[in-house]
């Protein structure tokens, strides 16, 4: 993701480790503990990468590519706000203000700070139907990742009932810019906690916001009984 150690691609992890031994020694637990995290991430990485998953490799591109500038969740958005009435219109309103406050802070906070490389694709070509294109930003955190989670906290506080699902979808999301090849594993898992925190923290402000006040119910009035 950002540099390279020998012929392998650093990974956040690897990044953490090397902070950690310049802070307190190659030796510590720390350090060694990092390391071992980021041998796995790339581990995972790699196995996806050379496993042939002929049935998945264009359904998860596609999938992949409809999260491209948040259109997959715009678009939930837009049927929630249509017929989940006054919940649904907040939910979507909540889950649309996550996304933009989560894309600015992955993407003009995080990215240029972390300003870690993609990885590098284990064999070029070797499965053309699940690549996309390398994007040219930073690796970590997955912006994909992180504008998935952040949408489905908002939207299952305010509707349970498509929490689950929206959240199954987010995670599919999530997978696929591993499987196709842009990101490591340790990429979309610190996205998506990323998203997910910063969606809580858009909806403690949304809480504070003033509720609209329902009007009270008037009864009709009762007629007279007869004499």
């Amino acid at each position: 993701m950002a540099q390279q150690t020998g012929s392998q691609q650093e990974t956040v992890a690897d990044a953490l480790a090397r902070r950690v031994a310049a802070r307190r020694g190659a030796a510590s637990r720390w350090t060694e503990a990092f390391r071992e995290l980021g041998a796995v991430d790339r581990a995972l990485y790699e196995a996806v990468a050379r496993t042939p998953t002929a049935e998945l490799d264009q359904p998860v591109r596609r999938l992949s590519d409809a999260a491209n500038y948040s259109r997959l969740w715009l678009g939930i958005a837009a049927t929630i706000a249509l017929v989940g009435g006054g919940r649904g219109r907040r939910a979507a309103l909540e889950g649309v203000v996550a996304i933009g406050v989560t894309s600015a802070t992955v993407n003009l906070g995080v990215k240029p700070l972390a300003r870690r490389r993609r990885p590098d694709r284990a064999e070029p070509g070797q499965f053309p139907a699940r690549q996309v294109p390398m994007p040219r930003s930073a690796s970590f955190p997955s912006g994909h990742a992180a504008s998935a989670f952040a949408f489905a906290y908002a939207v299952g506080r305010h509707l349970p009932g498509l929490g689950l699902p929206i959240r199954l979808l987010a995670g599919g999301v999530a997978y696929a810019r591993v499987h196709t090849g842009v990101h490591y594993p340790g990429d979309v898992v610190l996205g998506a906690i990323l998203g997910a925190a910063t969606a809580a923290t858009v909806a403690a402000a949304f809480d504070r916001l003033p509720q609209p006040q329902q009007r009270p119910r008037t009864r009709p009035p009762v007629a007279a009984p007869n004499s």
